[in-house]
């Protein structure tokens, strides 16, 4: 019983944490097509080779501010654009749960290249896109100079996370469910 009402408690508290952070993140439309264009900036400023994917990519996914917290019982939450031929297509959100050893929060942004046409068709289609199962995303791994790995080159999607201190490495995003949303 004492184990039932922990487990009860620490849902409340991360439902209590996680919607107040969801609602401060809830952008407007303007703002957070803003957003993505400083977020994809910021990325190519760091990574030049990022920049040259993304002149090849038939779309992508940027999602400027994804926040995560939880204590034992964790989630991720976060508003993006989808952008083809350099245009706002559409609105995503990305939302995933998880459970085990955690304690805190964090923001990270989150940019995902489609770098075929038949992957950016079938994310584009998709009823709800999960990573990893719909479409495994190959992490992008830098190596000597900060050019993009030939392995990661080749790969159909793309992920770059980025905290507020630059690139993230060794992370994943398998799990996150991504669903369109009007904005």
């Amino acid at each position: 019983m004492k184990l039932k009402i922990t487990s009860i408690l620490s849902i409340f508290l991360v439902l209590a944490i996680a919607f107040p952070m969801m609602s401060a993140h809830a952008a407007s439309k303007e703002e957070l097509n803003a957003e993505v264009r400083a977020t994809l900036k910021k990325l190519y400023q760091e990574r030049p080779a990022a920049k040259e994917l993304g002149a090849k990519a038939k779309g992508i996914l940027v999602f400027p501010t994804v926040v995560k917290g939880g204590i034992g019982i964790g989630g991720e939450f976060g508003d993006g654009a989808l952008l083809v031929n350099n245009r706002i297509s559409a609105y995503y959100r990305t939302i995933s749960a998880s459970i085990g050893f955690q304690l805190g929060a964090q923001a990270r942004s989150q940019v995902i290249m489609f770098m075929t046409g038949s992957a950016l068709k079938n994310f584009q289609s998709s009823d709800g896109w999960e990573a990893g199962v719909d479409g495994s995303v190959a992490i992008a791994e830098f190596g000597v100079g900060g050019t993009i790995t030939t392995e990661t080159a080749k790969a159909p999607i793309i992920g770059f996370i980025l905290d507020n201190k630059g690139l993230m490495y060794n992370l994943t995003l398998e799990g996150s469910k991504i669903s369109r949303i009007n904005k």
